[in-house]
C-alpha cells in the first residue's frame, strides 16, 4: 500500500471516529500511528488539534507536541483542559518545555508554571533564569552519571535503574563525589569493557564540555567540531548540571538559519511562522529596515545632485549610472552573503580578517576587470552601431565606464566582506549587514567613484 493511500485511509478513519464521538476508539487509532502521521493529522484538522492530543497516551502526546510549530503548540494548550495541560507540561523534557514557555507572554508563563509539580517547577524556573539563547535554556537534567570508583557491572546496574527516564544513554557521564565532571564514556566503551574493570581505568580525560552560559551558536560549533551526539553542561565550578543533545542543536541551527536569512533580506527576525505572525507585527518587523534603507538611498539622490553640473555638461554619463551602481551593489551583496555564511558555519573567524581582505582585494580586481572589459566593449559596439550616440570622445567614455566598474566592484567587494567582520568585532549580529544594506552603501559611494573617474578622463573634453 502506498504512503499516500495509507494517509488517505487514516484521514477517513479519523473522520469516522470523530463523527462517532467514541474517544476510546479514537485513542486506539491515534496510539497506533507514527508520530509524524499524527502531526500531519493536526495540520489537516487544526480544529481538532486539542482533541487529538487529549485522546493520546501522554508519552505519545508529548512526542507529537515537541515537533509541532510554536503557533500550534499555543493553540493546543489553549484548547486542552487544565489537568491535561498540567500532565503534558510535566511530561515534557525540561529543554522542550523551556523552549515552549519562553515564547509566551510573562503572565501566561506564570499561570502555566503553577500547573507544574514542585520538582518540575524548580527545574523550569532554573532554566528560564539563564540568559536567552544560552546553553542553559537547552539543557536537560535527565542523564546517566556514574562515579570513578564504580565497576562496569555497577555502571550497567545504574543504566538499568535510571536510563528509562533519561534523554539518551549513548554517553555516560563520570563525576566525583563533589558532583564535578571528570569525563564521559561512550556506551560502546562500556559494553566492550570487562565487568570487573573500574571506570577510572577506561576513561581518557578528553571530555568536551559546555558552560551553562555559553551561546547556543557556540554550542552548535562545538558539536560540529567534536562529532558528538550529546555534550555535558557545567557551571563555572565544573559542576555537572545537565546535557545538551544533538536534536536540540538541529533545532537551534534551523532557527539561526531562518533568522539570518530574514536579516540578510533586510528585515528583523520574525520569531514565528510567516502565516501565523499578526499583520501589524509583520509590518513593524519590516518597516524599520525599509526606512533606514530608504534614507540611505536618499543619499544617492544627494550625490547625484552634487554632480548635477557634470551631468548637465555630459548627459551621456547619466546613461551608465544604473549600470555602475547595480554592479557595485551586486558585488557587495555577493561578498557580504559569502562572508556571513562562512562566519555562521565557522569557516572564518575575526582573526582571519586580513586573509579575507587579501582574497577579496584580488577577487574584486579580477571581477571588476572582467566587468570593466565588458563595459568598454559594450560602449564600442554601440558606437559602431550608432556612431553619433556617444559623440567623438566615445573612447574616453568607454574608458570611464570600464575603469569605474573596476573601482566600484572592488569597493563593493571590500566593503561587503569587511562590514560583517567589523560588526562581529563590535558585538553586533553580522547578518544585519544584509545584502540590501551593503547595496545601499555601495550605491552612494559608487556614484562618487564613477563621477571622479569621469572627471579624470573627460576633463577638458566634456567636463
Amino acid at each position: 500500500m502506498s504512503l499516500e493511500l495509507e494517509n488517505k485511509n487514516l484521514l477517513l478513519e479519523f473522520e469516522d471516529k470523530v463523527q462517532l464521538g467514541d474517544k476510546a476508539l479514537l485513542t486506539d487509532l491515534l496510539n497506533d500511528q507514527n508520530i509524524s502521521d499524527v502531526a500531519e493529522l493536526i495540520n489537516e484538522y487544526p480544529e481538532h488539534e486539542g482533541l487529538i492530543i487529549d485522546s493520546m497516551a501522554i508519552n505519545r502526546a508529548v512526542s507529537v507536541f515537541k515537533i509541532l510549530d510554536i503557533a500550534q503548540q499555543k493553540d493546543i494548550v489553549k484548547a486542552l483542559p487544565s489537568f491535561k495541560t498540567a500532565e503534558l507540561l510535566n511530561e515534557l523534557p525540561p529543554d522542550d518545555r523551556t523552549d515552549f514557555l519562553e515564547e509566551l507572554p510573562k503572565n501566561v508563563i506564570r499561570d502555566l508554571i503553577k500547573l507544574l509539580n514542585p520538582e518540575e517547577r524548580k527545574i523550569t524556573l532554573t532554566h528560564l533564569g539563564y540568559p536567552e539563547d544560552s546553553v542553559g535554556r537547552l539543557m536537560t537534567p535527565d542523564y546517566v552519571y556514574v562515579y570513578e570508583h564504580n565497576t562496569i557491572e555497577e555502571v550497567f546496574a545504574t543504566i538499568r535503574a535510571v536510563a528509562k527516564n533519561t534523554e539518551t544513554i549513548d554517553v555516560i557521564y563520570v563525576i566525583n563525589e563533589n558532583g564535578e565532571l571528570v569525563d564521559d564514556l561512550r556506551i560502546r566503551d562500556v559494553i566492550l569493557a570487562a565487568p570487573n574493570k573500574l571506570v577510572n581505568q577506561i576513561i581518557d580525560g578528553r571530555v568536551v564540555a559546555l558552560n551553562v552560559t555559553d551561546d547556543q551558536e557556540h554550542a552548535n560549533q562545538v558539536f560540529k567540531m567534536n562529532n558528538r551526539v550529546a555534550l555535558p553542561v557545567t557551571d563555572d565550578n565544573n559542576i555537572l548540571l545537565g546535557i545538551v543533545t544533538i536534536d536540540d542543536m538541529l533545532w537551534v541551527a534551523n532557527e539561526e538559519y531562518s533568522e539570518d536569512m530574514q536579516k540578510m533580506g533586510g528585515t528583523e527576525a520574525l520569531d514565528e511562522p510567516y502565516l501565523d505572525i499578526p499583520l501589524l507585527k509583520l509590518f513593524r518587523k519590516r518597516i524599520g529596515w525599509l526606512v533606514v534603507l530608504f534614507l540611505g538611498e536618499m543619499l544617492t539622490a544627494t550625490a547625484m545632485g552634487y554632480f548635477e553640473g557634470e551631468i548637465a555638461k555630459a548627459v551621456v554619463l547619466a546613461l551608465f549610472v544604473p549600470l555602475i551602481i547595480s554592479s557595485g551593489g551586486n558585488s557587495g551583496s555577493q561578498a557580504s552573503t559569502l562572508i556571513i555564511q562562512a562566519m555562521a558555519v565557522g569557516d572564518i573567524s575575526l582573526s582571519d580578517w586580513w586573509r579575507v581582505l587579501r582574497r577579496e582585494l584580488i577577487s574584486g580586481l579580477m571581477l571588476g576587470g572582467v566587468l570593466g572589459i565588458i563595459g568598454f566593449i559594450r560602449v564600442g559596439v554601440w558606437h559602431s552601431i550608432a556612431p553619433g550616440l556617444y559623440g567623438p570622445h566615445w573612447q574616453m567614455i568607454a574608458a570611464t565606464v570600464g575603469c569605474s566598474l573596476i573601482g566600484v566592484v572592488l569597493w563593493g567587494t571590500l566593503s561587503g566582506s569587511m562590514l560583517p567582520i567589523v560588526l562581529k568585532r563590535l558585538g553586533a549580529d553580522p547578518a544585519v549587514s544584509s545584502a540590501p544594506f551593503v547595496a545601499t552603501l555601495v550605491d552612494v559611494t559608487g556614484l562618487i567613484i564613477y563621477f571622479s573617474v569621469a572627471y579624470f578622463f573627460l576633463r577638458g573634453l566634456l567636463l
